[in-house]
């Protein structure tokens, strides 16, 4: 089964693109493969980094608890820990 695609089209200044086009060279690929291989690992980066939120004090003390509890031994932790992240799927 062919995966749906999309164009994806921007512009570039000059001594960016040579950057681009140079580091191609090197890696033997495509320039829209190293391009879209570039901005899929900044992507993976960029939602792994998601680590801030804010809680109220009550939550907080909640969410310190649950951390510092034992781990269940369950089913659906061990399903959790088996599935790959969203950006792995």
């Amino acid at each position: 089964m062919a995966l749906a695609s999309k164009v994806i089209n921007f512009r570039a200044p000059v001594d960016k693109q040579a950057l681009i086009d140079r580091a191609v060279e090197v890696a033997g690929v495509s320039r829209t493969e190293f391009i879209l291989d570039a901005a899929c690992e900044k992507a993976r980066d960029v939602l792994a980094d998601q680590t801030q939120f804010s809680l109220s004090p009550q939550e907080l003390r909640r969410f310190n608890a649950l951390l510092d509890a034992p781990l269940e031994h369950n089913a659906a932790i061990r399903h959790l820990l088996r599935t790959p992240a969203p950006w792995e799927r």
